[in-house]
Parts: C-alpha cells; structure tokens; sequence
C-alpha cells in the first residue's frame, strides 16, 4: 500500500532557511517519498520546481503539496526524477529533506 505524502513527511521550521521539509518516518535510500504536485508554471517564482530534459522545453509546476517546503543543500539527501522525489540515502525520523538546486539557485 502506498502512503500519502502526509504521513511520509511534515513541514517544520528550518535551520537552513524558512520551513523546511522533515521525515515522519524512517526513509530508506532510493525510497520514493512523492510527486511535487501543482499547476503548470509559466514563469519563475516562489516554490517553482522545473524539470529539464534534453531536447524538450523546460516544464515548471508551482509546487502545492508538502514537497514546496524543499530547502536548498549542496549535498541533499534526495533527488528528483522529473516531478518524483527519491531519497538517496537512509533519512532519519525528524532530519531535514534537503536537496541541490543546482546552478538555478536562487
């Protein structure tokens, strides 16, 4: 049975920046953890995730579920595949889910 984002993860102040995103439960590495939900985005902004693939447009959701609260680390601890997001390795009860922005950084 697949579990709903809410009972995978939760949002919480952050020491990184802002509210962060946090574990609920323990998360094995390679784990999926959800799908960065929202409407199609037209131009940059605030909890705006794009996905780049080679020989496409870039495509942009504004981010509506839990997964907007992602904080920004060089070394994340998970990844997105396309709009999926996967840890990348085991991520402890109450730790941060962090991931890299990349060179779009802002």
């Amino acid at each position: 049975m697949k579990m709903k984002l809410k009972d995978i993860v939760y949002s919480a102040p952050s020491k990184i920046h802002g509210t962060g995103l946090f574990a609920k439960v323990p998360i094995g590495a390679g784990r999926y953890i959800g799908t960065y939900e929202g409407p199609a985005a037209r131009r940059n902004g605030k909890y705006v995730l794009w996905v780049y693939e080679e020989g496409a447009a870039p495509v942009g959701r504004s981010g509506r579920n839990l997964l907007r609260y992602l904080n920004h680390q060089k070394d994340g601890n998970a990844e997105f595949d396309g709009f999926d997001l996967y840890a990348l390795r085991d991520i402890a009860p109450a730790e941060e889910i962090t991931f890299d922005y990349g060179e779009f950084e802002e």
